[in-house]
């Protein structure tokens, strides 16, 4: 079987930006969070908002973690996923665990919070999603292994440096044409194209700047005002993204 690399996100962390930096490579078979239709539509935890169920698409844990392995039997693949999608069930599976190359993204929760209340203000503790990752990286180190984290900010303001690292580190070669994106948007971001309408229109990512930096704490000031509880789960969350902060690859 070929390797199946996965990247573990949290919401509104420029997830699908890298998703998008993967595709582009053209060595590698793709998944846009399969395993949302377990969390989602299986077990119905919540009601998604803009997520346009595909009937097609597999729903159990075991069918979509089965279609994956069945898909690297063809060659490499690549998928990003939640954490909280998918604990506890990927803890207590050895066989799944142990095909995976695992790669962590964090982003400041002050900029991910205001982001994902903006567009879901009935978002709930869990999905923002950086406690579970913290779980998920503590069990895999207790396993033995050395997952790899990366900041988003980190990948804007030294986008091929970074990259180039994390591809070293987990065995894939560098790919110059991955940072200029000219494929068209993947069909399969059309199931929830709400969440995504910024990277479906780049061609590439944005450096960060300093302006930037303050107008997401800005704004997250300004919404906090109308949803108290973003203060809360900030201060939930926060500590787990100091963790992983300080596990973080850099260029």
């Amino acid at each position: 079987m070929h390797p199946i690399y996965a990247l573990w996100a949290h919401p509104r962390s420029m997830s699908t930006a890298m998703e998008r930096v993967m595709r582009e490579r053209g060595d590698l078979d793709c998944s846009h969070e399969p395993f949302m239709y377990d969390y989602y539509v299986h077990r119905q935890v919540r009601r998604m908002p803009h997520f346009d169920v595909q009937p097609d698409h597999p729903v159990r844990y075991e069918d979509i973690r089965d279609s994956l392995m069945a898909r690297a039997e063809s060659g490499p693949v690549f998928f990003k996923d939640m954490s909280y999608y998918m604990l506890p069930h990927l803890l207590d599976d050895a066989r799944f665990l142990s095909a995976l190359t695992n790669v962590f993204l964090i982003r400041d929760p002050v900029a991910a919070i205001a982001s994902y209340f903006k567009l879901d203000p009935d978002v709930t503790l869990e999905e923002i999603g950086l406690e579970a990752q913290w779980r998920h990286f503590a069990a895999l180190r207790d396993r033995g292994e050395r997952p790899v984290v990366i900041r988003a900010e980190d990948v804007r303001q030294d986008t091929r440096g970074v990259m180039r690292r994390m591809w070293e580190t987990i065995g894939l070669p560098d790919v110059e044409a991955a940072f200029e994106w000219q494929n068209e948007r993947p069909k399969d971001w059309a199931q929830v194209e709400g969440w995504h309408t910024d990277v479906s229109a780049s061609r590439g990512i944005r450096p960060l700047t300093e302006t930037e930096v303050q107008e997401q704490r800005q704004k997250f000031e300004a919404l906090a005002l109308l949803h108290p509880k973003m203060n809360a789960y900030l201060a939930h969350h926060l500590p787990y993204y100091e963790r992983l902060s300080a596990e973080a690859l850099v260029a």
